[in-house]
């Protein structure tokens, strides 16, 4: 059950990016693979399976519509305005569905 919580936090938060420190100048930049550990990488094996668990549950026409996104956040997001709409569409089915039914009663 953990290990499904963690592949949803990766979905809906973005993915693992691993970041390293340079003294010289204080920059934080991001880890070349071969920098990464033991831990990075299980980390990125979630983006893998969370990405993974995306692209199989979806049918060809959805795959064109996601096929450009970067990440998993990006499908969903992608997946998400494509099925429920933009919040502004929401907010305008919302008001149709009030003003219809003050109307009607």
């Amino acid at each position: 059950m953990a290990e499904d919580s963690e592949l949803w936090d990766v979905i809906c938060d973005r993915p693992f990016v691993f970041m390293k420190t340079i003294s010289e100048s204080a920059a934080i930049v991001p880890k070349t693979r071969k920098e990464y550990n033991d831990v990075d990488r299980k980390a990125i094996e979630k983006n893998f399976r969370a990405n993974n668990i995306l692209i199989c549950g979806i049918g060809p026409n959805e795959y064109n519509r996601i096929s450009a996104c970067q990440s998993d956040n990006e499908i969903w997001e992608a997946l998400q305005t494509t099925h429920e709409g933009t919040t502004q569409v929401k907010h305008s089915k919302i008001n149709m569905l009030t003003n219809e039914y003050e109307l009607s009663g």
